[in-house]
């Protein structure tokens, strides 16, 4: 029996933690699965629960965090290569980036006969400056070297792997989307949306408009408050918005608001006739998105984002900037309409056309559950993922 050991940064909310808890419980059980995390940041919800309600037993390596830090990331590094020597895996797959080298590395000194690594998004720009984000480069250059396959998880963002940051050939880098349970976006839809609207006091003719994400300075959220701002003065339209999430640009954010005599309310302070709701982390997601009417992403870069995806599933049009891996995941003009990077006024036309016209949001939610439920249940993935297991296997046997 195979055996895997996969390995995810952290148990955060988010597409990579779904993709490796998917991929540790459903495999066959002809492959036996061991689920190694890192610890998420202070700032940033848990997604424990997610493994948990799939019956996994995660191995957490206390020492893997975020953030560089060289003696823990070397000791994460040493735990890493005990657990290979333990387990004797057949393949190491890593996700994201700090397992993606610690693991790497460590499967390679231990001679892992398969190195598997997934980009669920990447950090080559808008994250860091050039001489730390040309370093990155040369890291990820030296460990596609090292591993069998790379897992793109979308075309776009295969091409920018391959032609436009050169990290490894074509040939070595497989797509596999990510898979999600996505038939809870479509259950008690009617009930969900009306004890959410209550929850926050909307009336049936508001427009229920949200982001959700983490609050961090890639996810661009003063371009969707400055947006807002701006839709208050060109439209009569009743709505709401809501800024689903937390984060370290918390704070930041609800100033911004004040500065921009924006009335909002959070969970620590309330403001009558507020414009913004900052909710924090809801982990029912699907409770949130019943409620809501269209979301919104202003991103700098992306990889897969989830929210889009689940919005899809949930039957809400969609206005994002078009970035990253985004025009993978969405049907262009068709459940969503894509806007260039950090343009507030493309962003705020196409929120008034969604706003304005209760036709266009219906055409747009209509179409948006046969194409994710084709294209991301994690059934799907898990068997992309298996075929590509068996592949790899089958070719490094050949050659011994």
């Amino acid at each position: 029996m195979p055996r895997i050991l996969r390995i995810i940064n952290r148990l955060n909310l988010g597409g990579p933690t779904y993709n490796a808890a998917y991929l540790s419980a459903f495999l066959t059980p002809g492959y036996e699965t061991l689920l190694v995390a890192g610890m998420k940041d202070e700032s940033e919800e848990s997604s424990e629960y997610i493994v948990e309600q799939l019956g996994l037993k995660p191995v957490y390596i206390s020492e893997m965090k975020r953030e560089l830090n060289a003696a823990a990331d070397y000791k994460a590094y040493r735990s890493i290569r005990k657990l290979i020597k333990d387990f004797k895996p057949d393949i190491v797959h890593t996700h994201a980036a700090k397992p993606g080298t610690l693991g790497r590395l460590a499967a390679a000194h231990e001679k892992v006969p398969v190195i598997v690594h997934t980009f669920h998004g990447h950090v080559f720009h808008s994250y860091f400056g050039k001489v730390k984000t040309q370093l990155f480069l040369t890291v990820e250059r030296y460990l596609a070297a090292k591993s069998t396959a790379i897992i793109a998880i979308s075309e776009s963002q295969k091409e920018e792997l391959v032609n436009q940051y050169k990290i490894c050939n074509t040939e070595k880098i497989k797509i596999v989307p990510l898979g999600f349970d996505l038939l809870r976006f479509r259950n008690h839809q009617e009930e969900q949306r009306k004890t959410f609207r209550n929850q926050y006091h909307l009336n049936d003719d508001t427009v229920a408009i949200g982001i959700i994400g983490r609050l961090v300075p890639v996810k661009n959220h003063p371009l969707f408050i400055r947006s807002i701002k701006q839709l208050q003065q060109l439209t009569t339209i009743k709505f709401h918005a809501f800024i689903i999430g937390d984060g370290e640009e918390r704070m930041q954010l609800e100033e911004l608001c004040r500065l921009e005599s924006i009335p909002y309310q959070g969970l620590e302070s309330s403001t009558e006739n507020a414009l913004i709701t900052f909710t924090s982390w809801i982990k029912n997601i699907e409770w949130a998105l019943a409620g809501l009417d269209l979301i919104v992403l202003t991103s700098f870069n992306e990889g897969t984002p989830v929210s889009l995806i689940e919005a899809q599933a949930a039957g809400k049009p969609i206005v994002s900037t078009n970035v990253g891996g985004i025009r993978d995941v969405v049907l262009e003009n068709e459940t969503a309409f894509l806007v260039p990077d950090n343009d507030q006024q493309a962003l705020v036309e196409k929120l008034l056309l969604l706003i304005n016209n209760n036709d266009l949001r219906s055409s747009f939610s209509v179409k948006g559950w046969p194409f994710v439920e084709k294209k991301f249940h994690y059934m799907r993935l898990v068997e992309d993922m298996e075929r590509l297991y068996n592949q790899l296997l089958s070719e490094k046997q050949e050659k011994v």
